[in-house]
């Protein structure tokens, strides 16, 4: 290993070992090349590296400090199952199974948020891929947020196509995990109850108003979530 690409991987080591925090000063040039015995060149060319990587700092006059970390970013996006799955090669159906307006009731525990709001659109359906059922879907709406969902013709599209097609959110809440099929809706999904399904749990704001509120349980297997992190 070159002497600069060894200086550079010793510094780069006690950086992300934590020996070396943000803000805390490297040592500098003529203690470095006192240290390893070599020329300005060669520590500045290690130096040089570490910067250009985004590890360390350099300052003029205040010497050389380690930077601060990047935050850590989830870009996990709100998914149009429709366009989803016709990227798959899939022909897409939304079957309605139930609709109805209401208030809300104690055992749905639903988010104060979208409760307290008034009355809801509650409906229920299946996603399906060439016919096959892929989710079960139950989405409550607030009608004080979206008044004009009440005439949406969900037997030509679903309510989360509906929703990202005419209300933009500025933010969302995704709970995701696993769950067995309960047995109200696993037949029809063409499950045995408790069957393992990939349920997600989906929350939208517009602004301060509560949008929607919606639980879609996956057939195992069936469907994925892509999310990209970056440094921001």
């Amino acid at each position: 290993m070159a002497l600069h690409d060894r200086i550079r991987t010793e510094i780069e080591g006690q950086i992300l070992s934590g020996a070396l925090k943000p803000g805390d000063k490297v040592p500098s040039e003529h203690e470095l090349m006192a240290h390893y015995g070599c020329s300005r060149m060669t520590v500045s060319k290690a130096l040089t590296a570490l910067s250009g990587a985004g590890l360390l700092q350099r300052r003029k006059r205040a010497g050389t400090v380690v930077a601060p970390r990047p935050t850590e970013t989830m870009v996990l996006d709100v998914p149009d199952l429709a366009v989803e799955i016709a990227r798959r090669g899939q022909a897409y159906r939304f079957r309605l199974i139930a609709r109805e307006v209401r208030k809300a009731r104690p055992e749905d525990a639903l988010d104060d948020g979208l409760a307290r709001a008034g009355p809801l659109l509650f409906v229920r359906g299946v996603h399906c891929a060439d016919d096959v059922p892929i989710a079960h879907e139950a989405r409550y709406i607030s009608l004080a947020a979206v008044p004009e969902i009440v005439e949406a013709d969900f037997t030509r599209e679903s309510p989360g196509s509906w929703l990202l097609r005419h209300i933009p959110w500025t933010e969302a809440e995704n709970r995701i995990g696993a769950v067995g099929a309960d047995a109200a809706w696993a037949p029809l999904l063409n499950l045995e109850p408790g069957a393992a399904c990939l349920s997600i749990e989906r929350k939208t704001w517009r602004g301060e108003a509560r949008i929607t509120l919606v639980r879609q349980s996956f057939v195992a297997g069936s469907f994925e979530l892509v999310a990209r992190f970056g440094a921001a």
